[in-house]
């Protein structure tokens, strides 16, 4: 029996390894290219460690467009999604998983049923109440679709739910507690880890950002990474090695966050199994 969970366990590490390998596979390909000269990228047998590091790459990227410009605005737009979207999804979370009021369920069944609708049906209406609004060419348009998100309600709600007993609130209702101070001094803090998985995955979905970004943004000083990268793409040519440093340089920000914050993403997944 020992033996068999044994190579059991051994035959799972080694299936998770080898994905692991097969996923980093792209990422060190791009890292490499980044370093190399077109001939040496175009050259067979294809090489994963460059025979010289081409800096070159880095500093033709910031001489052809302003890319610390770019840089800046893509952290900006990721930083107030992130921190829009956890805000909202935790304020919402709490009031339909604690709250009994008419038309609630319902209310939530509508704000689910958005999240199978894709973007493509509603970005034309999106767009022309953005130009109502005259947030065209503007960050109030850019950021505006990622201020609130179905699934992160829908997250945190289940979290609630799951982690915070209806007890541990009516006992501070009955101590005269209020509800702000209930949610802010009971709710976040046991929700500390399925807030920082939603940030992470929030921050991620506004840093790659590319179609919404492109259809209300024609000044370049607004453009964002995606559509600073998107400028070594031609119809009949790429600049593979300049777009892969480019693609280093954007990849950065999302493994600082995920480094920093992976701890809270294992709690949130492990919580959210537990009865």
């Amino acid at each position: 029996m020992k033996r068999r969970k044994r190579l059991a366990q051994a035959g799972m590490l080694l299936m998770l390894g080898l994905g692991a390998v097969i996923m980093l596979i792209p990422f060190v390909w791009m890292v490499s290219t980044a370093f190399k000269t077109p001939p040496e990228l175009n050259a067979w047998p294809p090489t994963f460690i460059p025979e010289t590091f081409h800096w070159q790459n880095f500093v033709t990227l910031f001489d052809t467009a302003p890319f610390h410009l770019y840089f800046l605005n893509s952290l900006r737009m990721a930083v107030t999604a992130a921190l829009a979207i956890v805000l909202t999804s935790v304020v919402c979370g709490y009031i339909f998983a604690k709250f009994r009021y008419l038309g609630l369920a319902f209310l939530f069944s509508l704000f689910l049923a958005t999240a199978i609708i894709p973007f493509e049906i509603y970005m034309i209406p999106l767009y022309l109440q953005v130009q109502e609004l005259g947030q065209l060419n503007r960050f109030g348009g850019l950021v505006l679709p990622y201020l609130v998100m179905s699934f992160g309600i829908f997250f945190m709600r289940q979290n609630v739910i799951q982690q915070i007993p209806d007890e541990l609130i009516e006992a501070a209702r009955i101590d005269g507690a209020s509800e702000w101070r209930i949610f802010g001094q009971i709710v976040v803090p046991l929700l500390t880890a399925p807030m920082s998985a939603l940030g992470i995955f929030a921050f991620i979905e506004a840093w790659n950002a590319f179609v919404w970004p492109l259809l209300v943004v024609g000044d370049k000083r607004l453009f964002t990474m995606e559509l600073g990268l998107a400028m070594f793409q031609s119809s009949f040519s790429v600049d593979a090695t300049v777009m892969s440093a480019g693609s280093v340089i954007s990849v950065l920000p999302i493994l600082v966050v995920f480094l920093l914050l992976r701890r809270y993403i294992i709690q949130s997944v492990a919580m959210t199994g537990m009865k």
